[in-house]
């Protein structure tokens, strides 16, 4: 078994998440916000950026905006709120918190976006990692590419390179948020997708690993599904991980229809990413805004300072919104599309129209709409719709964002605090938003936008910290030292994997061993575990240690890449990891050394086809039930745990239930 599995079946008091990886201990006083009230919210405000014509903007009403306006040709939209934050350029500047080696992971075509008129100005902030510490710090950028596309049940397309961007891309994306509707949700394919991965996943992660990016959560409602994908050396600054679905096809009762989200605090700042279907047709735009509310209303989440949607730093709604151009008829719109005359077409979209009334629309900004509209597509074609049905083209498919109000500090407070300035916001800048004519095996395009992100502090400090030689060219060197943070929740179900420099999702290690929790280890500054001949692998490569929080359901302490090359002689026998599936075939084969007695062969055969068989219907999406063999017991600090062992450790982890 691994080290979740054992979790199951020995603590059967837990209650097992869900497919979302969960965050921590949540607080119980956490309450409900009440549905918001409904005034009148400032216009919208125009993204002016990218690779399109951004002439003849109107003038913006809100004030942030029209900071915006004072610059002739300004080259993005930067929703600036801190007293510092200055008009972004699209500057790469240096990246990684982890020092990586150039072979480790393939490079993107080099790529350089073009300046904008105002240089980029390094943000300086105040660092709140470990202690108090008030040097100031250069901040980077965090970028983050966001994708919406209703599938209409089609099977993945072999190549989504170019929608990914990773054909033009300069390699600095830190995260990708990947949105979709209408995956097939037919009962024989759902079958396929909970006994394997489903394939939109799989597709994702295929194009996207080998470029050093891992799945960090993921969430299915019926025909919806939202990927979560971030640098691996970023999880362990990705923490408080939940998930939320809400239903509102026919009534609430149906998961057509309704939203999917993942929220996640981004070193140390709150952002959660909303993915939803809304109800189809004209005449239905009133209906759109009550699950857009609903929606907002049911989604609650367990941490104590964003329990809704609306209360995160910095929120991202995307999705098939299903808003329509109003009033004009078929071939006016077909003309205003063929003549690229597109914002003779803005003022009659609902969306915008819903935002000048609509209190719950208050905050959230677009960028225009300079690609023509992505709905109703002939599949197959670039034509729109010639059916019997002759839709009306319509943007559809949207990506929004919003940043929480500021909140305000007094002088005489900021001055007590070691940290002043904290309560700076967020600024969220748009470099493109953009549709993929380029696919065509739906009757909608995809949308896709890119955003950077600059904090006005960086949590920065891992919750363990571990170190490893550079090279393990003998068994010997196979050793990992960690240290934990003072306020980090350990738990003697927490492991240590070994991942190959490209892994996919957590579960995607090559061997693992038990960080348990002795009792003389409350003494210790340093902890170490031991990896034995067995468990290492056969190839020789890049390699990564990751500490997975069983309490928090996350990675939350990575290595630099490091390189085994064993002799020939250690390594001789062992079987390489298979990812496929989400387990190791190294693991099976040392399976029975955990077993307190010996077995025969034929029990051992037997054994080994009934845990395959649970295996191959295992849900690849829920954290808890990968089936594979415990580490083994000759392992220092790897020995599989046990209630009896360690009463006071286990049995506490056992009584406190995970999060859903």
């Amino acid at each position: 078994m691994d080290p979740e599995q054992q979790i199951q079946s020995q603590c059967q008091t837990k209650d097992l998440a869900s497919s979302a990886q969960p965050e921590g201990p949540a607080d119980p006083s956490s309450t409900s916000s009440p549905a918001p009230a409904r005034p009148r919210r400032p216009q919208r405000s125009p993204r002016v950026e990218g690779s399109f014509d951004v002439s003849e903007l109107k003038p913006p009403e809100c004030p942030e905006a029209q900071q915006l306006s004072s610059s002739s040709q300004p080259s993005e939209l930067s929703v600036d709120h801190g007293p510092e934050h200055k008009l972004l350029g699209h500057a790469a500047v240096s990246r990684s918190h982890i020092a990586m080696r150039a072979a480790s992971l393939p490079q993107t075509p080099s790529y350089r976006p073009p300046l904008s008129d105002a240089p980029l100005q390094p943000q300086r902030a105040l660092s709140v990692a470990g202690t108090a510490d008030t040097q100031t710090q250069l901040l980077e950028d965090f970028r983050v590419h966001i994708i919406s596309w209703n599938v209409g049940s089609a099977m993945p397309p072999e190549d989504i390179t170019s929608l990914l961007g990773l054909n033009v891309g300069d390699g600095n994306t830190d995260m990708y948020i990947i949105g979709l509707q209408e995956v097939n949700s037919m009962i024989n394919k759902r079958l396929k997708d909970v006994l394997f991965t489903d394939q939109w996943s799989e597709v994702c992660m295929d194009a996207l690993s080998p470029f050093g990016y891992v799945l960090v959560t993921s969430q299915r409602m019926q025909g919806m599904l939202l990927l979560v994908f971030s640098k691996y050396f970023h999880l362990p600054f990705l923490r408080g991980i939940q998930t939320q679905t809400t239903r509102t096809g026919l009534g609430g009762i149906w998961g057509n229809k309704g939203g999917i989200s993942a929220r996640m605090n981004v070193f140390g700042h709150s952002i959660c990413f909303l993915n939803c279907h809304l109800p189809a047709h004209m005449e239905n735009s009133d209906q759109r805004m009550e699950d857009f509310e609903s929606i907002l209303q049911q989604q609650q989440f367990e941490v104590q300072a964003a329990t809704g949607v609306l209360d995160h730093d910095v929120v991202f709604w995307f999705g098939d919104l299903n808003f329509r151009i109003e009033d004009l008829d078929m071939q006016v719109v077909k003309a205003a599309i063929d003549s690229n005359k597109l914002s003779t077409l803005w003022e009659k979209d609902q969306l915008n129209i819903a935002k000048d009334s609509e209190t719950v629309l208050e905050g959230f900004h677009e960028g225009p709409l300079k690609f023509p509209p992505t709905y109703k597509f002939d599949v197959g074609t670039d034509t729109y719709d010639t059916s019997g049905k002759k839709r009306k083209p319509a943007w559809t498919d949207r990506i929004l964002w919003r940043l929480r109000p500021m909140v305000q500090v007094s002088t005489s407070v900021s001055k007590r605090s070691s940290f002043s300035g904290l309560s700076s916001r967020t600024c969220v800048s748009q470099h493109f938003y953009r549709s993929h004519m380029e696919y065509t095996i739906s009757d909608h395009k995809p949308v896709s936008s890119m955003f950077t992100l600059q904090f006005p502090y960086k949590a920065d400090m891992p919750l363990v910290t571990l170190s490893v030689e550079d090279e393990w060219r003998e068994v010997s060197d196979a050793v990992a030292k960690f240290k934990v943070a003072p306020n980090f929740p350990r738990s003697s179900w927490d492991w240590i994997g070994l991942y190959k420099v490209g892994f996919k999702h957590h579960k995607d290690y090559v061997t693992y061993v038990w960080a348990k929790q002795e009792e003389s280890d409350f003494l210790r500054q340093e902890h170490e575990v031991i990896f034995t001949e067995e468990e290492l692998p056969k190839d020789s490569g890049d390699f990564i240690l990751g500490y997975y929080s069983n309490n928090m359901s996350s990675i939350v302490g990575v290595t630099e890449p490091f390189q085994i090359q064993l002799p020939a002689s250690s390594a001789a026998g062992l079987s390489p990891s298979d990812s496929s599936d989400f387990t190791s075939d190294d693991e099976l084969k040392k399976s029975d050394s955990c077993d307190s007695s010996p077995e025969t062969e034929e029990q051992q055969s037997s054994s080994w086809s009934s845990r395959r068989a649970r295996e191959l219907t295992a849900d690849p999406h829920e954290p808890h039930t990968k089936l594979t063999s415990a580490p083994s017991s000759s392992s220092r600090s790897s020995d599989a745990p046990v209630a009896a062992e360690d009463s006071s450790n286990s049995a506490k982890d056992a009584a406190e239930p995970e999060e859903p």
